[in-house]
């Protein structure tokens, strides 16, 4: 049976990458797409579609990571300088 550290997985393969005011802006566009979708304004396709989204932006603002940052090599986690 192959046992995973999941602390160092998420040290190692999820490291932040994604800052303050990136996060909110998720969660703002998350909450709007959802009260356009429960309230009817966006239905059918395109309202399932925005929900996915909105729920991808609300997930990836939790946990502080977008994997699509680290394929473009994006970073807009402020980091302390060492000294």
């Amino acid at each position: 049976m192959l046992a995973v550290d999941v602390e160092k997985f998420k040290t190692k393969v999820m490291k932040k990458n994604m800052g303050g005011a990136d996060r909110a802006i998720r969660i703002l566009v998350a909450i709007i797409v959802s009260i356009l979708f429960f309230t009817g304004t966006v239905s059918g396709v395109l309202g399932y579609v925005l929900l996915a989204v909105g729920g991808i932006f609300l997930l990836t603002s939790v946990v502080s990571f977008c994997p699509l940052y680290t394929l473009f090599g994006m970073n807009t986690c402020s980091t302390k300088q060492k000294s």
